[in-house]
């Protein structure tokens, strides 16, 4: 497990209402890796499993919470970029990434399950993310590498994350 101690910065003040093109740029934000607004405090947590040759596992865990609403403004800017620029196109490598929110587990104040897949000619590979607010807190869990259809363990991994947030404040 390995514990980040810098991470990429939010996005800031970006808003949804921004003309923005569904281009490369959007990927961070269509990806859930980066969200609107500017968090007091993160912490993130990363463990990886390396399956076989051609397996690999890795699940993240980010904290971000916010001294007013802005996780509630993140979780609706990240749905209507998703509503707004479900597929990025990117011709010059001759794939694709498809973003889509999906029903998740109800958690928290708010939850949010987020599909993504890129595709590169026969090859799909899908990353899940299940964001939950839970007052100024964002719990953030994503499991990386799955094989389509492969985030079954991800909805008892983000109930686990979002449990031991509310006994122990991280």
């Amino acid at each position: 497990m390995d514990i980040a101690t810098t991470m990429a910065l939010d996005a800031g003040d970006r808003r949804p209402d921004v003309d923005a093109s569904c281009s490369r740029s959007m990927i961070p934000l269509l990806s859930a890796r980066r969200l609107t607004g500017t968090p007091s405090a993160t912490a993130a947590a990363t463990l990886s499993f390396d399956a076989g040759p051609d397996d690999l596992w890795v699940g993240t865990e980010v904290l971000r919470t916010y001294t007013d609403g802005g996780a509630r403004r993140a979780m609706a800017d990240l749905r209507t970029f998703i509503g707004s620029c479900p597929t990025v196109v990117l011709p010059d490598q001759g794939g694709s990434y498809r973003f889509a929110v999906a029903a998740g587990p109800q958690l928290g104040d708010d939850s949010l399950h987020v599909i993504n897949a890129t595709t590169s000619g026969p090859d799909t590979l899908e990353w899940d993310i299940i964001l939950v607010r839970t007052g100024t807190t964002l719990v953030v869990v994503q499991a990386e590498g799955n094989k389509p259809d492969g985030a079954e363990h991800l909805t008892r991994v983000a109930e686990a994350a979002l449990h031991r947030f509310q006994t122990t404040g991280s």
